[in-house]
């Protein structure tokens, strides 16, 4: 059986801001219908391969291969129109704006021509609420302003509205950092059937229950200068949460737990 090519692979990737190497030699691999978790504690090197990634930083050295083709952005818009989109914690919304509108934000369908092209309102409601509907969340009323929305429906909208605009790789920050049980479970379970539709994931999170929920394949940074890839099945979720933390730190906090000063 003929494997599937990869949608992004990242190798070797370093990056340093004056004498400081955030990355040396991190690595990574997207597949379709997969969701590759992207791990580490604060300060390993996450959020500069993800800047890396979606064109805002340039790698000192290192390779970026999409559809298996090497490529280099010199800005987002770059990696946007080879399909990878990144969803950050601010999620680009208006608050005060409905549900609808903040789907497009200036993407809006049209009708009419010349000066008398309008919004086409009735197709941008029926678009935003299929294609939200299809991964699996109803947020009622089309109409309601993004404000009246749980903080994991936002992050649903916004995975929901990349994927519409033809993200072939989603690229998620952090996308349950700041949410309580239930809506991390929304947004997990939005993230999951992504699947369905042959989009690539990385997950970027620190949270290794959340990792171990849905993930497939696990890459862990740690302090920019190690990558360590682990696959479903090859390792338990106790497992997954030594290697992001390292065995000497965890030695170290059960020592200090057992012998407080």
């Amino acid at each position: 059986m003929r494997k599937t090519a990869s949608l992004l692979r990242a190798t070797g990737i370093r990056k340093s801001f004056g004498p400081v190497a955030a990355l040396s030699g991190a690595s990574l691999c997207v597949d379709p219908g997969k969701v590759t978790c992207l791990l580490g504690d604060n300060g390993a090197g996450k959020s500069t391969l993800v800047k890396i990634l979606s064109g805002l930083f340039a790698p000192d050295s290192g390779e970026i291969q999409v559809g298996g083709k090497p490529v280099s952005f010199k800005s987002p818009r770059d990696a946007l129109n080879l399909g990878i989109a990144t969803v950050y914690q601010d999620l680009a919304m208006i608050s005060s704006m409905s549900i609808y509108r903040n789907f497009f934000l200036g993407r809006e369908p049209e009708i009419g021509w010349g000066p008398l092209r309008r919004m086409d309102k009735k197709r941008a409601r029926a678009i935003a609420s299929a294609e939200i509907e299809k991964i699996g969340v109803d947020v009622g009323d089309i109409e309601r302003p993004v404000v009246t929305l749980s903080g994991g429906e936002r992050q649903s909208v916004a995975i929901a509205r990349a994927m519409f605009f033809g993200a072939k790789i989603l690229v998620l920050d952090e996308p349950t950092s700041s949410l309580g049980v239930k809506e991390a479970a929304v947004v997990l379970g939005c993230i999951d059937r992504t699947k369905e539709h042959d989009v690539g994931v990385v997950l970027v999170t620190h949270n290794a229950n959340h990792a171990f929920l849905i993930g497939d394949s696990f890459e862990i940074l740690r302090r920019g200068s190690s990558s360590i890839t682990f696959h479903k099945g090859e390792l338990t979720r106790d497992q997954l949460l030594t290697q992001m933390t390292g065995d000497e730190d965890l030695s170290l906090l059960d020592n200090e737990s057992r012998h407080p000063s």
